[in-house]
């Protein structure tokens, strides 16, 4: 293991602040983990109970794929494109499949229940054009929570988004809810490489202060 990779396995206390900073989008991994499956399991169990959602809907749903399961996962992503990108332009596009995502360890799946969704645009319905709107700020901070916990826990992921293109053959596959909506996909593995230089556009544009 090279000196990057031992870095990384390390279990380190960090701040909520450390943690945030660290958190990068890693696009070459392996599929090793420095997590045995049970802690996985776990730090995935913390997310989705502890992360808030608008009114208290709870109306994410995780699917974890690992194995073979991810596997083929991005073969059916690989099986889509090939039927849409042109021939010559396919080797890139397969290519980067296969070492920035299909490579890794596993892949989670995020969705949000439309039945919770539309359960609460019937209960509050002055609030109903806001609900699936809502919805996609309750998948983010799960996605960033998650994101944030890998990567403190050693593990590289990046955030995807092959949907709508692949929602109905997952589904099939996978025997998946039809009311569960398909928001992202997080493949994620043991880092292989440093993610490139950040860039931050100036905070005086981002942020207004007054005193």
């Amino acid at each position: 293991m090279n000196g990057f990779n031992t870095k990384h396995a390390q279990r380190m206390a960090r701040t909520v602040k450390e943690a945030i900073l660290h958190r990068r989008s890693y696009y070459r991994i392996s599929n090793t983990s420095p997590l045995p499956e049970s802690e996985l399991k776990e730090l995935i169990n913390f997310a989705v109970l502890h992360v808030p959602s608008a009114f208290n809907s709870q109306s994410t749903r995780l699917v974890l794929l690992l194995g073979e399961h991810h596997t083929r996962l991005w073969e059916i992503v690989k099986s889509i494109l090939q039927d849409m990108v042109p021939a010559d332009a396919f080797e890139k596009t397969r290519m980067k499949v296969d070492t920035s995502f299909a490579a890794g360890h596993g892949t989670i799946l995020f969705y949000e229940d439309l039945e919770v969704i539309e359960k609460l645009q019937k209960d509050f319905p002055t609030y109903r054009d806001k609900f699936p709107e809502w919805s996609g700020h309750t998948s983010a901070m799960h996605q960033f929570a998650i994101w944030t916990l890998l990567e403190d826990a050693g593990l590289g992921a990046s955030l995807q988004h092959y949907n709508p293109l692949i929602d109905e053959r997952v589904a099939e596959q996978w025997h998946i809810n039809p009311m569960w909506r398909l928001i992202a996909q997080m493949p994620f593995g043991t880092p292989e490489e440093q993610p490139g230089q950040k860039t931050f556009e100036p905070l005086d544009k981002r942020i207004l202060l007054f005193e």
